[in-house]
């Protein structure tokens, strides 16, 4: 791997792990095995880092939430999407858990940022407007791209919500777990009768996962 990706992936792990704001360029550059000034080479500072981040997490977003194909209504299409929804947060986590002050540190990322979820929700939207039309959801027309805001909401601000209501709480599998089926719930609000017992079945499903991943460590 060039040092270039090294440093992104290797920054995003470590961010992911340790907090953006406890690493410094110095930390990053000693836990990757790089002298500093090889990271200056390749980056003016940790806000530098922090974009190249981004670009692979618009990279990620534009790739998972696409229309489907009709006649693919069915429980493993809907844990596509939601398997999307969960690996976005939990891979880049470090970003969801510091947005505001990430953001509020680089006025150009804050530009990007804003882009880039602009186009997720006319994206989304335009997903649950298909799930309408199928006969999935039961929703007014002029409702769909607030109630695809409204999920998006709980998805990207859930970490903030837990941490700040609870002490030292941790982001695992679980605790975004939770937050997914939240998500769910708005969709099993809306289902028609046709569908609320799927919507039922994907909720035990990631239920099932969240337990999984609550489990208690053996060591």
């Amino acid at each position: 791997m060039k040092t270039f990706d090294r440093i992104v992936y290797g920054s995003l792990e470590l961010f992911n792990q340790h907090g953006v704001n406890n690493m410094t360029t110095n930390h990053l550059a000693a836990n990757l095995g790089i002298s500093p000034g090889n990271l200056y080479y390749h980056f003016r500072n940790k806000e530098d880092i922090i974009r190249s981040i981004f670009v692979l997490y618009e990279e990620h977003l534009n790739a998972g939430f696409h229309p489907y194909q009709t006649g693919r209504l069915n429980v493993d299409m809907f844990i596509g999407y939601f398997d999307t929804m969960f690996e976005t947060v939990w891979k880049f986590r470090f970003m969801y858990s510091n947005l505001t002050a990430i953001l509020n540190r680089d006025p150009e990322l804050s530009t990007r940022y804003r882009h880039t979820q602009r186009e997720a929700l006319d994206r989304s939207s335009k997903i649950l407007h298909q799930l309408k039309a199928d006969g999935v959801l039961a929703i007014d027309a002029d409702r769909v791209t607030p109630l695809a805001d409204t999920m998006r909401m709980i998805a990207g601000f859930w970490i903030d919500y837990k941490q700040t209501h609870s002490r030292n709480e941790s982001v695992t599998k679980a605790f975004l777990y939770e937050g997914l089926l939240r998500v769910l719930m708005l969709f099993r609000a809306h289902s028609t009768p046709e569908y609320c017992a799927m919507f039922t079945c994907l909720e035990q499903h990631y239920q099932l996962l969240l337990n999984h991943y609550a489990k208690p460590d053996p060591t």
